[in-house]
């Protein structure tokens, strides 16, 4: 009897287990039609990777970006417009990693809404190298080429990329490492205002503000707004340096954490940088209208022309970008942020 009880509490341990194992299962789904590969966790989504024609986009990225409990953090517009959002900067979906001057060319500002592109580059989708899915972590590598003149000159860079995509409870957490090769020329990134790893948020995660501005309405209708509404309008940057609100642009830090309300939902959305990367710990290039963004190579406008940096790559010269982006579903605390940071920091990848 005694030994039946044994069998049976080890039975019942060992279902339990293959039912947590389940939980949290990230899936990647190749959707070639569609030039995007959705991840999935527990069959919900998550993210995608999105790499359209470059007539519709200038560059692949990480569109749309959703919390545990399925809640979008990233603004719609242009492709998946939802009433009550700014409609500037068309160039600014989803994640992404890219810059305002390479050679003299613009990545960063390309969109189709610009008439004369020929000072502007395009960074071309060119292969899916991995797609691993698993429990709890999962795994996708990519390459994409960096060409100027409006994607119809010369490829000044190579770019591979992984990104790392966890799950686990109400934590969501994608890491990119992007590694950016020089073709056959000397590769300059001009020190400027505009880069380089950036999230567009939704309007909720906005600061409140008092400024003018355009506007979508339910219809899709462009709306010129005189006073914002700033209902439900509840974003807030923090900085591990203990810097608070729109104060942080210009700032450096090891990590920012902007925090917020959807509806009833408590969102975080902390961005780490990586001890390996140019000029850690980064200047941030956040703004309180939603473009959450990281730039290194940005000295000169962030540090008031007390430095400038103007970062050279040599001809077949590489370098790698590192960056965690933390999605939770409900608060986060600095100790936990600074954890994150650390095992950040000792990964291989």
């Amino acid at each position: 009897m005694k030994k039946l009880t044994i069998f049976i509490i080890a039975l019942i341990f060992g279902v339990s287990q293959s039912w947590s194992q389940k939980k949290d299962r990230i899936q990647l789904i190749i959707k070639d039609k569609d030039r995007k590969i959705d991840v999935l966790v527990d069959g919900k989504p998550f993210t995608a990777y999105f790499y359209p024609n470059d007539s519709v986009l200038k560059k692949p990225v990480l569109f749309p970006i959703l919390t545990s409990k399925g809640t979008t953090i990233t603004r719609g517009y242009p492709f998946a417009s939802r009433a009550g959002e700014r409609v500037d900067h068309p160039h600014h979906v989803g994640m992404w990693l890219n810059y305002e001057s390479v050679n003299g060319f613009d990545f960063w500002n390309n969109s189709t809404a610009i008439k004369d592109r020929t000072k502007y580059g395009t960074i071309k989708h060119t292969g899916i190298v991995q797609t691993n899915g698993g429990y709890n972590k999962a795994n996708l590598t990519v390459t994409a080429d960096w060409i100027d003149t409006d994607g119809k000159g010369k490829n000044l860079l190579k770019e591979t990329t992984q990104y790392i995509f966890h799950a686990k409870g109400n934590q969501r957490i994608i890491d990119r490492i992007t590694t950016l090769t020089a073709q056959q020329e000397e590769v300059v990134f001009k020190d400027v205002k505009d880069g380089m790893f950036a999230i567009r948020v939704a309007r909720e995660l906005e600061h409140p503000s008092d400024k003018p501005d355009v506007f979508v309405d339910a219809n899709g209708i462009e709306t010129k707004v005189d006073k914002l509404d700033n209902t439900g309008i509840t974003g807030n940057y923090h900085s591990s340096e203990g810097v608070d609100g729109e104060a942080v642009w210009s700032t450096r830090g090891k990590w920012v954490n902007l925090s917020g309300k959807i509806k009833n939902e408590d969102i975080s959305v902390a961005i780490i940088d990586h001890p390996s990367n140019v000029s850690y710990p980064t200047y941030w290039h956040a703004r309180g209208y939603g473009l959450f963004a990281a730039n290194p190579l940005g000295e000169k406008i962030f540090s008031k022309e007390k430095k400038e940096l103007n970062y050279k790559l040599a001809p077949n010269q590489s370098v790698t970008f590192r960056y965690r982006t933390v999605i939770t579903s409900g608060k986060v605390t600095d100790e936990s942020l600074n954890k994150l940071a650390s095992e950040f920091a000792k990964s291989k990848n």
